[in-house]
C-alpha cells in the first residue's frame, strides 16, 4: 500500500510542479528535479523519506 502511495504522491508532485512552472514561475522545476533525484536515490538505497513519513502516520505496507 505504501509503495502505491509513494508513486502516486511523487507523480502528483511532479505534475503539480510542472504546472506551477508553466503558469507561475519556471523555478518550480527545481522541485520537479528534487522529486526525480529522490526517486533515483530510492532505487539505489531502498530508503525514502516519504516511506518513513507514511510509516509514522500508520499507513500499512501490504
Amino acid at each position: 500500500m505504501r509503495d502505491k502511495m509513494i508513486r502516486g504522491i511523487a507523480g502528483s508532485f511532479i505534475l503539480i510542479s510542472v504546472l506551477l512552472a508553466v503558469y507561475v514561475n519556471i523555478n518550480w522545476l527545481w522541485f520537479t528535479g528534487f522529486v526525480g533525484a529522490n526517486l533515483l536515490q530510492f532505487s539505489f538505497t531502498n530508503w525514502c523519506l516519504m516511506n518513513t513519513i507514511l510509516k509514522k502516520l500508520g499507513v500499512k505496507n501490504n
